[in-house]
């Protein structure tokens, strides 16, 4: 879920009062024999309506650069389009998708609230369209160890940037250590464990803590995997392992970890929870930077382009 503070209230009573797909445009995308049903308010304008087919297709491709093919035979996408600055105009970092967020259920849905005069280039280099899709990797219940599924989604949402040409290798990893720091800083917490600080979440709202602490999770797991089996696997192949035997399932976070091990023969995903959930503080990352070639000069990345730090690296910011 993306939340911010300066529009949340105006939003969330804009979700409210729009149902879930009365009178919306209706469009089904087909690949590989999966589908994604698009649904787009049917007050958007013709324009509006272009531009968010366009990001639409773009972040939903960008989906299926994990492990081929999107997560689910049927799954949907809901666009309602609001407020706007109705010049042209609006303020230099104003946030394009002011709330989204992906309900479970027999088909499960993406919703986003965007501003109705976002451009489809401005949604494409929105980070939150990608956050929400990569929920949708894993067949998580919707609730419990929250640290888990939102972990996955922020580390991902760089991943896919990347692999989409929205984020140059660099960029991405900027991304990665900048959102880190953010975890390392929101420290008023550091002493609780993450499952309590998780468990927590709504009413603490550490969410920065929470969220990069389980994004750290999947980088450590993700480089663990590629460099034990000589980049033969990774966190993608893990977890299309998990999408072979288990898309359908209703799994809760304990549920999905034992299934990861059995279905990739190995005790990693368990040890890396346990190590996780009964962390104190935000997780070092230095080290796994340090392994994949990865430096911070004055808060800025710089990255090798030579040895094996560099082959390792590069196989995460571009599709298998």
């Amino acid at each position: 879920m993306h939340r911010t503070r300066s529009v949340l209230r105006r939003v969330f009573i804009a979700a409210l009062l729009l149902p879930a797909a009365a009178g919306a445009e209706s469009l089904e995308i087909e690949r590989d024999g999966r589908v994604l049903e698009l649904q787009i308010a049917s007050d958007a304008g013709i324009g509006q309506t272009d531009a968010v087919e366009r990001w639409a297709r773009h972040i939903a491709d960008s989906l299926t650069l994990v492990y081929g093919h999107w997560p689910r035979q049927r799954w949907r996408m809901a666009v309602y389009p609001i407020g706007g600055s109705g010049s042209g105009e609006r303020s230099a970092g104003a946030d394009v998708i002011p709330w989204a967020q992906v309900n479970r259920g027999r088909v499960d849905t993406a919703s986003f609230y965007i501003l109705a005069d976002a451009s489809a280039e401005e949604l494409m280099r929105n980070w939150t369209g990608y956050h929400e899709l990569a929920h949708l990797l894993i067949p998580y219940r919707g609730w419990g160890d929250m640290w888990f599924s939102e972990g996955l989604a922020s580390y991902y949402q760089n991943v896919l940037q990347a692999r989409a040409g929205v984020l140059s290798e660099r960029e991405a990893w900027q991304k990665l250590y900048e959102g880190f720091e953010r975890g390392r800083a929101d420290s008023v917490l550091d002493g609780q464990p993450l499952s309590e600080v998780s468990r927590n979440l709504r009413r603490n709202h550490a969410y920065m803590r929470v969220y990069w602490s389980g994004a750290w999770y999947f980088l450590a797991a993700d480089l663990e995997l590629r460099r034990t089996s000589g980049g033969k696997q990774s966190l993608d192949s893990a977890l299309a392992r998990l999408n072979e035997c288990c898309a359908d399932d209703d799994m809760s976070v304990p549920e999905m970890v034992g299934a990861l091990d059995r279905v990739n023969n190995t005790r990693l995903f368990q040890r890396l929870y346990e190590q996780s959930r009964r962390g104190t503080r935000m997780p070092d990352y230095s080290a796994l930077f340090d392994e994949l070639g990865v430096a911070v000069v004055d808060d800025t990345i710089e990255i090798s382009y030579r040895g094996a730090a560099s082959r390792l690296r590069s196989g995460i910011m571009t599709a298998p």
